[in-house]
C-alpha cells in the first residue's frame, strides 16, 4: 500500500463535493510525473490525503482511498475541456485517471501548521518550488499525520 497527497481546486471538486459523490473521478492532471503517478503506481485501496489547493486557506481537507486503477481521462478528448488535448488519440491516450472515494472530512491541516512539525519537514508538498498536483506520503508522515493531527 501507498500513501498520496492529491490536490484538488475547491471551486472544481471540494471534499464536501467527494463526500457527496462518494466516488470522483481524478480528472485534468496534465503534468507527466503526475500523470505515471497514477497511471504507473496508484493500486486498488492507496490512501490518499486530500488537499485543498488554490483557494483561499490550502491545506489537508480530508481523507480518500484510490477506488479505480488508471484509465484515460476523458476531458483529453473534449474540445469542448480546459483540458483539451489535440494530440491525444483515443488509440494513442495521453493523461490518465484514477478514481478516489470519500473516507472523511477533516478540519484544513494548513501548510504552516504542516510546517511546524519536524517529523513532516521532508513532505514533498512542502518542498521549494513543488507544484506537483499529486506526490507520494511517506507511510511514517502518514502515520503522523493521520494519528496526530486529524481530528
Amino acid at each position: 500500500m501507498r500513501y498520496w497527497l492529491m490536490k484538488s481546486e475547491p471551486d472544481d471538486v471540494s471534499i464536501d463535493d467527494l463526500a457527496a459523490k462518494k466516488t470522483v473521478a481524478w480528472y485534468g492532471v496534465r503534468n507527466y510525473q503526475s500523470r505515471n503517478f497514477m497511471r504507473d503506481q496508484m493500486q486498488l485501496g492507496d490512501k490518499v490525503l486530500f488537499y485543498h489547493s488554490s483557494c483561499e486557506v490550502p491545506g489537508i481537507a480530508g481523507l480518500a482511498e484510490v477506488s479505480k486503477l488508471a484509465y484515460p481521462d476523458a476531458t483529453q478528448f473534449d474540445k469542448k475541456s480546459k483540458y483539451y488535448d489535440g494530440k491525444a488519440t483515443k488509440e494513442n491516450p495521453r493523461w490518465f485517471n484514477v478514481e478516489v472515494k470519500f473516507v472523511k472530512k477533516t478540519p484544513v491541516i494548513t501548510l504552516p501548521e504542516l510546517r511546524s512539525h519536524k517529523e513532516l519537514e521532508k513532505m514533498r508538498v512542502l518542498a521549494k518550488g513543488n507544484r506537483l498536483s499529486i506526490t507520494p506520503v511517506d507511510p511514517a508522515e502518514w502515520e503522523f499525520i493521520t494519528h496526530k493531527l486529524v481530528k
